[in-house]
């Protein structure tokens, strides 16, 4: 697992690292999506920090991304089963596409 490969001064390549966590279904994948997903989220929040501009809703929204980042870490290995990436918590017609 490397770290983020693109600079993260501008806010959506955190956010898509984020969703990109939020969205994985292979549970062999999540937790390395997760370790990016955070890695961009506490540099974008070191940037914030240290510019001299008016970050505060980003920095609300990057508090919100760890928490949630966290929960889904807590959740991946914890071993629950639960709707995420668990095909028997979804029904018969996912199979068929209907």
């Amino acid at each position: 697992m490397g770290s983020p490969q693109r600079k993260t001064s501008d806010s959506a390549f955190w956010k898509e690292l984020y969703e990109a966590a939020l969205f994985e279904f292979d549970r062999e994948k999540l937790p390395e999506r997760i370790a990016l997903a955070e890695q961009a989220v506490t540099q974008r929040r070191r940037e914030l920090l240290a510019s001299a501009g008016d970050g505060v809703e980003e920095q609300e929204c990057l508090d919100d991304a760890l928490y949630g980042l966290s929960a889904l870490r807590r959740i991946s290995e914890s071993g629950c089963s639960t709707q995420h990436g668990n095909a028997e918590a979804y029904p018969d017609n996912r199979k068929t596409g209907t």
